[in-house]
């Protein structure tokens, strides 16, 4: 497979840009920029047609294999402003995370070189979005997810990487200061010989049961045991 390159990044630009929400209204995770970058892989070609193009819905089948095996990766990171410079802390090693990741569930691995090179491009396009406020981020979502359009448990023949951008606060409603934490006993993330290392999109929906128990005690997370010796 021919190794790509920053130079093979296809572009187009929206031709509508969005309004930007101040600072002190944003959340964590509703406000996404106005580019995204996208890369297929097939079988036969690999990793191919990368390109930043305009935020928006990506189309899906019913038949999407993601949407009935759950095979989906992600990972999370932050840009910062730091004196009108876009700066990302070990972004290489969250790439490093995510193939390992993808090992684990079968889906193929990414080319971190490039996909670190993407990533840097597509922020010096939306870098007007990184918010400049003390506790705001650049929050960075790059996730891979299977795309072929076919029923039967099978590693995916397709399959989309994707990174969208998002400007934050905080992610606890309460903002930095001590959180109450409940400790969970009755569900496990991680069991010897399970996926519970790995940030597949079935590893937290496994979280969720745990989690809305917690906020509903009046926790603001939880924190979870050891599989086997619940400790």
């Amino acid at each position: 497979m021919t190794k790509l390159t920053v130079n093979d990044i296809r572009v187009e630009l929206t031709t509508t840009p969005k309004e930007k929400t101040p600072d002190d209204k944003l959340g964590f995770g509703s406000v996404f920029t106005d580019h995204m970058f996208i890369m297929d892989w097939s079988v036969d070609k690999g990793w191919y047609d990368p390109r930043i193009v305009p935020y928006g819905p990506i189309p899906v089948s019913p038949a999407l294999n993601v949407l009935h095996y759950g095979q989906s990766v992600f990972e999370g990171m932050k840009a910062y402003n730091a004196n009108g410079e876009a700066v990302l802390f070990r972004p290489e090693q969250n790439f490093k995370r995510l193939n390992k990741s993808s090992d684990r569930i079968a889906l193929p691995e990414l080319d971190e070189e490039f996909a670190l090179a993407a990533l840097k491009k597509l922020i010096s396009i939306d870098k007007d979005w990184i918010p400049k406020s003390e506790g705001t981020s650049l929050y960075v979502r790059p996730f891979l997810y299977g795309s072929e359009e076919a029923l039967g448990v099978h590693p995916n023949n397709e399959v989309k990487f994707v990174i969208i951008l998002s400007p934050s606060g905080s992610y606890f409603k309460a903002g930095l200061q001590p959180n109450k934490i409940y400790v969970e006993h009755e569900y496990v993330r991680a069991v010897r010989g399970g996926f519970g290392f790995a940030k597949t999109a079935g590893n937290y929906a496994g979280s969720l049961k745990g989690q809305k128990k917690a906020q509903e005690l009046g926790y603001s997370q939880s924190l979870w045991l050891d599989g086997v010796e619940q400790k």
